[in-house]
């Protein structure tokens, strides 16, 4: 009996091994959560970058719009950023979202950079962020005229991905 209950936690090691291999095996690492696509964009005012005051992330009624979360130390971010600057040339309006990120900091990669966006909010606490479900940065929402998050898109916008959100907001 004794032998026994020296091999328990080899066994119990053995069991969770086990139901570990058999959740990686079915798991497909390219899936991403999209809960919220085909929902109504959570109605949420951050403050802006510059003034502080509060701010609706879309004013009702708007066209739609490219909201895109973002940070200073994403270095994902910084390889997006050039496509972000194209899409505003394009004349897309994109709501810049600085996620968990100091306003100086987001302020210093703005100017680094360039600003592509037409409004620059701040997420400081990522309450935001969680509102919309982001799993990380980048990430960017369409949002359709109507409210509605039509398309989410994770990692760095490519010019190829970016045409498809926009073929989705026509």
């Amino acid at each position: 009996m004794k032998r026994w209950l020296a091999f328990t936690p080899l066994l119990m090691l053995v069991a969770v091994a086990v139901l570990f291999a058999g959740y990686a095996l079915k798991r497909d690492p390219k899936v991403q959560p999209h809960a919220l696509v085909g929902k109504p964009a959570p109605a949420l005012s951050l403050p802006d970058l510059s003034t502080g005051a509060s701010a609706p992330i879309r004013v009702p009624g708007e066209g739609p719009i490219l909201v895109n979360f973002f940070a200073s130390w994403c270095a994902p971010c910084e390889i997006e950023h050039p496509q972000l600057m194209a899409l505003k040339a394009q004349g897309v309006k994109v709501v810049g979202i600085a996620y968990k990120d100091a306003p100086a900091n987001t302020q210093a990669f703005l100017t680094r950079l360039g600003n592509p966006f037409a409004a620059r909010l701040v997420d400081r606490d990522g309450r935001a962020g969680l509102e919309f479900g982001v799993t990380g940065v980048p990430e960017t929402y369409l949002i359709g005229a109507d409210g509605v998050i039509i398309a989410k898109h994770t990692g760095p916008l490519t010019p190829d991905k970016a045409e498809e959100l926009l073929k989705k907001a026509r």
